[in-house]
């Protein structure tokens, strides 16, 4: 793991002049440093986020190892017991050995190396450095000390603000601020990089994932949602309570417990604190809790009444027929099961034929056949389907596995209105038919030539007929957050440069939708998909520019508006907007998946009932 830093080597007694300069212990000495000693571990961690001694070399720090990383990026935290009473100033660091360390908890250390500045998911990704020593050389003075008593991190130690603005001068950067741990969580978080920390009893805000991680809130009170989560309300309420947990211990000497959000970690957590890439600060724990089972349930969503119209959305993250029969019976489960076989379902992350087989094929008919074979199995209707077949590789996702949008409808109680000539390159348009809109392909891409849709999913609009009334569904998958940089960016705020093009997507829908509109002022027209965006965003404001449409997922209470649960916070991606003639509807974000370590998909369906 080598620095990102540019590297510098100036003498140690440069460094400390340096040290003195910058005020770095708030105009003391260093201990050892007047004397021609060694520099402390606050010396080499300073008062901001990025070392003054970067590049330097030191010698003989001393410190009691708190914790062995013996996989991945591996090494070893040391911490001095000492301390120099600066809650700006960490007392711990990380040592990257590269292989496995030869030093065991509790041993007292002495450590020579380079400081570097280690930047997890490298300068591009946006994320804060790891100060760290690298190539060191260690001397165990002795063995089986006690480590130093860890620092409680709970909800009334963690500040409500998030971070501070960044420096316009340094590129809104936070990287050179001085740190204010009793101000901004981040700050706290930063000023204990490295330290031996505990958390006591807190709930799971997001589910243990394949990488043998979770998240937990040490703020039970900071926007919980109805099932136990976190929500994720706005762009300046971030959640502070946040903290991702890993285990110390390998999985071959011990499996790391699966929890689901709404369940507890129940006593005492403890252990050095990292800053990785997936994540952020991330308490690596020596001494991992239990987790105990608050008994989630997968949601399931009442039956359409008579009279009413369901149309679902559901992100069924890239199915193939090479997956195992199990993932499309446990998918066929939940669309009759969970959504009650909805009229209509649109689809998102359905591949071709061969999955992520790059072999040109972009026929999707095995899939869906797998598919509506499985749902007919579990006991729901025999749905026929529509879609556009994609340009091999044109429309995003894994390489080779074409994912597209499909409708899926019952035809016992809607009926699809064909309208041929739809191809992958061809736009549909709208008509006044009889006094009614129409689309001038159905299904059709909209406006597929258009640049917002470059290696994107084009939208697929469809003309459905509900006893007697036509139905306008598109179905959506727009830009991922792929390039966003994470909230713990040293950019504050964070800069999200993937929401340029979720913009021009979400205008060119809107203008289609206005198209609907302006040939049929009443007309029925619903927006849905996986729009990679929240309910407070820019995109979903020009979705429903001018009136066009509007966001039912805002009809839910705040505690229940999330598809998709990310670092620990429940968010919304996936929504149905409605057209101003849909004035009377009910919305459910159905959770089955979103909340649990055993996922079908990483995403939540949505469902909206109304009469037409």
């Amino acid at each position: 793991m080598p620095s990102s830093a540019v590297p510098r080597t100036p003498a140690v007694a440069t460094l400390v002049a340096a040290a003195l300069a910058a005020g770095l212990l708030a105009g003391s000495t260093p201990a050892g440093a007047a004397e021609g000693g060694p520099l402390r571990i606050h010396d080499i961690q300073g008062t901001t986020r990025t070392s003054p001694l970067v590049g330097g070399q030191v010698a003989d720090v001393p410190g009691v190892v708190t914790g062995v990383r013996t996989y991945g990026s591996r090494g070893f935290w040391f911490q001095d017991p000492e301390g120099d009473r600066d809650p700006a100033t960490s007392e711990g660091v990380f040592v990257y050995t590269g292989s496995v360390p030869t030093v065991a908890v509790g041993d007292r250390v002495l450590v020579s190396g380079t400081v570097g500045e280690y930047v997890p998911g490298g300068a591009a990704s946006g994320n804060q450095s790891l100060t760290q020593i690298a190539k060191p050389s260690v001397t165990v003075l002795s063995q089986g000390h006690e480590v130093p008593a860890p620092v409680t991190v709970s909800g009334w130690s963690v500040p409500s603000a998030y971070a501070p603005e960044g420096d316009p001068a340094a590129g809104n950067s936070v990287n050179g601020l001085p740190l204010q741990p009793r101000r901004y969580a981040l700050d706290y978080y930063e000023s204990l990089e490295g330290t031996n920390i505990r958390i006591g009893t807190s709930r799971v805000v997001g589910a243990t994932d394949p990488y043998a991680e979770l998240w937990v809130t040490v703020k039970p009170w900071e926007n919980p949602s109805r099932r136990g989560g976190t929500v994720y309300g706005s762009y300046t309420s971030q959640n502070t309570g946040r903290l991702q947990i890993q285990s110390l211990t390998p999985l071959a000497e011990q499996p790391f417990p699966d929890a689901n959000v709404g369940d507890v970690l129940a006593g005492s957590t403890e252990g050095p604190l990292d800053f990785n890439q997936y994540g952020g600060y991330t308490l690596t724990a020596r001494t991992l809790g239990t987790v105990h089972d608050r008994g989630t349930e997968r949601e399931k969503t009442r039956p359409q009444r008579s009279g009413e119209l369901a149309v679902a959305t559901y992100n069924v993250e890239n199915l193939d027929p090479s997956d195992p029969q199990e993932k499309f019976d446990a998918l066929a489960e939940a669309v009759v099961g969970n959504l009650a076989s909805p009229d209509i379902l649109a689809l998102e992350e359905i591949q071709d034929d061969t999955g992520a087989k790059n072999d040109g094929t972009v026929s999707a008919g095995a899939t869906l056949a797998k598919f509506t074979d499985a749902i007919a199995a579990a006991g729901g209707p025999a749905y026929e389907w529509r879609s556009v077949d994609p340009e091999n590789n044109r429309d995003g996702g894994e390489p080779g596995g074409n994912i597209r949008q499909v409708f899926l409808f019952n035809p016992e109680r809607v009926s699809f209105t064909d309208r041929p000539g739809g191809d992958a390159t061809t736009a549909t348009g709208v008509v006044r038919e009889r006094g009614r809109a129409a689309l001038t392909l159905s299904p059709g891409r909209i406006d597929p030539a258009n640049t917002a849709w470059e290696s994107s999913r084009k939208p697929l609009a469809g003309e459905f007929s509900f006893r007697g009334r036509p139905v306008f569904v598109i179905a959506n998958h727009f830009g991922s957050k792929g390039g966003d940089e994470s909230l713990v960016s040293h950019h504050q705020p964070p800069n999200r440069s993937s929401e340029a093009k979720r913009l021009l997507q979400a205008q060119s829908v809107n203008a289609f939708v206005k198209d609907i509109l302006k040939a049929d002022r009443r007309a029925d027209v619903l927006v849905v998909g996986d729009i990679n965006d929240f309910e407070f965003s820019a995109t979903t404001t020009a979705l429903t520019d001018g009136g066009a449409l509007y966001a039912a997922v805002r009809s839910l209470p705040r505690s229940e508006r999330y598809s998709y649960v990310f670092q620990g916070n429940s968010q919304v991606l996936d929504q149905i907007l409605t057209s101003p003639s849909i004035g009377d509807f009910t919305y459910d974000s159905v959770h089955i998946n979103a909340e649990f370590a055993d996922q079908n998909s990483d995403h939540d369906p949505q469902v909206l009932r109304f009469r037409p």
